[in-house]
């Protein structure tokens, strides 16, 4: 008897230890819903996720901005949705839903997994190990237009329609319109949407008018269909470009429109709108430049021009915070490359590096006109540079961002300049730094070893900021480059200032602004940056344009592959950076986006014995591949 209750409260110390550990005696081992990953499936991700906090000091702050830092958090929380949004259709949605399957389950290991994968991937899309993109809750796999197109549009069909109306191809392709196809429910939201927030209406005019216009369009077409019903004729639609029938082609399914992001996404941005007032009004004693940019941020979202909240934040002195908030980079776009997506940085200013720095930083022109292309423009030279701790980031910016040059307008650039922002608590973070020298170690030979050092990195990523300054910004006949290159746009935007960086230094260095120490240790982080530890997939732009400095370098013999490692010869480095980098420009001038697709597939081989070596010398030696940030300021 004795025994037989020994054993019964051994088993029962069993089932409550489980139960501790995972919350649920069931949760991490049994089979979830269909469309759920598994544990199996989820923790070799999780196990090569490392969990960065930042939590800066803010002590410094007056009562005022501390107020101030609590609404634009409530910002950042909104972009960070509609970045999510964005970025699939059933993003919000599958998150609800496994949330409410996390605790109908009991908390597990398995369903907290998951959260992690969402919260590290910003949606129900993760990257594996071996770099695919799959879908970990049941949801459609990814989409290259996203959310910001019609979610199953194929390129060929908006080709089709931009062919037969040109008219609307400002509008289609504007870095902060949502596409629709032409439904008659799709109208009509967007028509209550205007009706509702009457401020809208009056910010987009013609808007309204537009849109009414397309609704009598569509009744006039719908009736002319019905009366086709009785003797369907095979056709061809000039916009979809294939068979199909008279019956329905009064519905405007067969055609888009687009309306500005302010009307796609009106609640939202109308929230914002009042929380940067907020902000800006707890702030105004204390910083009234900062408190004036905000209030013409909020503006901005509403009207859907940044151009007055761009001037005040490149222009303005601002004192203990800044603040990154709206919609900037396209790299998201995989189906034209030009479609912006929200981003939110909260920056406490480190204001005697910040100010040291500015002092630094002179000679930008000259250093423009040493350049490897002719046409050389005339830039502002006293653009602000600043460096920061990051309080908390959310939506693109989000995921270790250690550096930000804005805006990318052209046109804005010219007008204002352009603002750099320095995250120096992710760029000196020593874990980061750590894993980064590990894989320096990993793939380069052992007498460059000590070349590489925290400094090489920060000046490194610093001057890549800048080279989106400098170079071409616009082609020759006048286009802005994401119009004309599309989705190749970003990775030559990110070669091209990756290279003006390493082209630089020897200048810099000329003039003392680096010891010959610093200068090998840029060089050095120059290398380390092309370094893959997987191939790069196509829709990757850094990854893509890190791998063409790779093949380039290999090829003109400023990287060997030798026993296994790379040999670096730096007496070639500036040579080979410059030979490069006049391509790039060329490319960018010229605008044309078939040379642009034949360059990337030049130099976009992947050799599994050089390449793939360099790749599981790296994999093998990483104790984690993919880092999650927490912040303090949010209670993480």
């Amino acid at each position: 008897m004795l025994s037989k209750l020994l054993t019964f409260a051994l088993m029962i110390g069993i089932v409550t230890g489980a139960m501790s550990q995972t919350g649920s005696p069931t949760n991490s081992r049994a089979a979830l819903p269909a469309g759920y990953w598994p544990l199996e499936k989820s923790q070799p991700i999780i196990g090569k996720t490392e969990t960065i906090k930042l939590g800066p000091d803010l002590l410094q702050l007056s009562e005022g901005e501390r107020r101030a830092v609590a609404k634009l958090l409530e910002v950042g929380k909104i972009f960070q949705s509609l970045f999510e949004q964005q970025r699939h259709s059933q993003a919000l949605t599958a998150y609800q839903k496994l949330v409410q399957l996390d605790t109908r389950t009991g908390s597990g290991v398995a369903t907290q997994n998951l959260l992690t994968l969402y919260r590290l991937n910003q949606g129900p899309i993760a990257t594996t190990l071996d770099n695919k993109r799959e879908a970990f809750l049941p949801v459609d796999e990814v989409k290259p237009g996203k959310n910001v197109y019609p979610w199953d549009v194929k390129k060929e069909e908006l080709d089709a329609f931009l062919s037969a109306h040109p008219e609307q191809r400002d509008d289609i392709l504007d870095l902060r319109t949502v596409v629709r196809k032409r439904t008659a429910e799709n109208i009509q939201e967007d028509l209550a949407t205007l009706r509702n927030y009457p401020a809208l209406d009056t910010l987009h005019p013609g808007l309204r008018q537009e849109l009414e216009s397309i609704s009598l369009e569509s009744a006039e077409a719908s009736k002319s269909s019905k009366s086709k019903v009785q003797s369907p004729t095979p056709r061809t639609d000039p916009i979809l470009d294939k068979k199909t029938s008279d019956v329905g082609l009064g519905t405007l399914g067969s055609g888009f429109y687009a309306v500005p992001y302010a009307v796609a996404y009106a609640e939202e941005l109308i929230r914002a709108y009042g929380l940067l007032n907020d902000a800006a009004n707890a702030v105004a004693k204390d910083d009234e430049e900062f408190a004036r940019y905000l209030r013409n941020r909020a503006r901005d979202l509403l009207s859907n021009d940044y151009e007055s909240g761009d001037a005040a934040w490149i222009t303005g002195h601002f004192k203990n915070l800044n603040a990154q908030i709206g919609s900037y980079e396209v790299y998201d776009d995989e189906l034209y490359g030009v479609k912006t997506f929200f981003s939110f940085s909260l920056l406490s200013n480190r204001r005697q590096e910040t100010t040291a720095l500015r002092q630094a930083m002179r000679g930008l022109q000259a250093l423009e006109d040493s350049l490897p292309y002719e046409n050389h423009k005339k830039i502002r030279e006293d653009i602000p540079v600043g460096v920061y701790d990051v309080v908390a980031d959310f939506g693109q910016s989000r995921g270790g961002n250690t550096a930000t040059i804005l805006p990318n307008e052209s046109y804005l650039a010219r007008r204002y300049g352009r603002t750099i922002l320095l995250r120096a608590n992710i760029m000196r973070e020593p874990n980061i730094f750590q894993g980064t020298s590990r894989t320096w170690e990993a793939a380069i030979a052992t007498e460059h070893k000590d070349d590489l050092s925290a400094d090489g990195n920060f000046y490194r990523t610093l001057w890549h900021e800048v080279g989106h300054y400098l170079g071409v910004d616009r082609t020759k006949d006048g286009r802005d480059l994401d119009e004309a290159l599309q989705e190749d746009s970003s990775a030559m935007e990110e070669m091209k200032a990756d290279l003006v960086s390493l082209f630089v230094a020897p200048a810099l260095r000329k003039n003392d602004y680096y010891t010959d120490a610093q200068l090998r240790s840029v060089y050095a982080s120059g290398i380390l940056r092309v370094l893959q530890n997987n191939k790069p997939r196509r829709d990757q732009p850094y990854n893509t344009m890190q791998l063409m400095q790779w093949n380039f370098f290999l090829e003109n013999r400023l990287l060997s592959f030798e026993q296994g490692k790379l040999q670096i010869d730096y007496a070639k480095y500036h040579d080979v950076v410059g030979k490069l980098l006049r391509q790039v420009l060329e490319v960018q001038y010229l605008g044309d986006k078939a040379a642009a697709d034949r360059f990337i597939e030049q130099y976009t081989k992947w050799d599994d014995n050089l390449h793939g070596a360099i790749a599981r010398n790296i994999r093998d030696q990483q104790r984690y591949r993919f880092r999650l940030f927490k912040y303090a300021a949010l209670g993480e």
